[in-house]
C-alpha cells in the first residue's frame, strides 16, 4: 500500500533510506552520500513541507519516495526500497504514487549516479530520459534525468 508519510514514520523513512543506500556508497566508495548522512530532523522538515510517499507492508514501511515543486517542475528525490524488499516492483509503485500525486507538474527530474545502472534503468522504465551528466568527482558523475508527462 502506498500513502502519505505521516509525522510518526520519520524514524522508520530515515531507517529504510540508510539501508537502502548502504550499496550505493560502497558503489562509489563514499560513506559520506547524502541519504546516509540525513538527520531525523531533515527528514521530518520534508515529511511536513514536500509529497513524501511510503510503501507499507502491513505495519512496516519498505519504501519510501519524495518529490518536491520547484515552479511547475517535480523534484524527485530519496527513492528507497527496503534491501530485503528491493526487485518486486516497489520502487516502481512509488515512482508511479509520486507521479500521480503531482500530477500537475509538467515535468519530474532527478539524478542519480553514473554506475547506477539498476536505477537508471527502473527511470527509463517510467518514462525518463537523461538529460545531462555532471561530473561531481573523479569516483561520481551524476546522470540528470527528466520525465515529462
Amino acid at each position: 500500500m502506498i500513502e502519505w508519510a505521516e509525522p510518526e514514520d520519520v524514524g522508520e523513512i530515515l531507517t529504510v533510506q540508510r539501508a537502502a543506500h548502504v550499496g550505493e556508497a560502497q558503489l562509489y566508495g563514499d560513506p559520506f552520500i547524502a541519504p546516509l548522512v540525513e538527520s531525523v530532523d531533515q527528514v521530518r522538515s520534508a515529511v511536513e513541507t514536500a509529497i513524501v510517499l511510503v510503501a507499507r507492508d502491513r505495519t512496516r514501511i519498505v519504501g519510501a519516495i519524495r518529490g518536491r515543486m520547484s515552479g511547475t517542475t517535480c523534484l524527485v528525490g530519496r527513492l528507497a526500497v527496503a534491501p530485503d524488499r528491493q526487485g518486486a516492483g516497489i520502487g516502481g509503485e512509488l515512482l508511479a504514487a509520486l507521479h500521480d500525486e503531482a500530477a500537475a507538474a509538467l515535468a519530474f527530474d532527478l539524478f542519480t549516479g553514473h554506475l547506477s545502472e539498476g536505477n537508471q534503468r527502473l527511470y527509463r522504465r517510467h518514462g525518463y530520459r537523461e538529460t545531462r551528466r555532471e561530473r561531481m568527482s573523479d569516483h561520481l558523475t551524476l546522470v540528470h534525468m527528466r520525465r515529462e508527462p
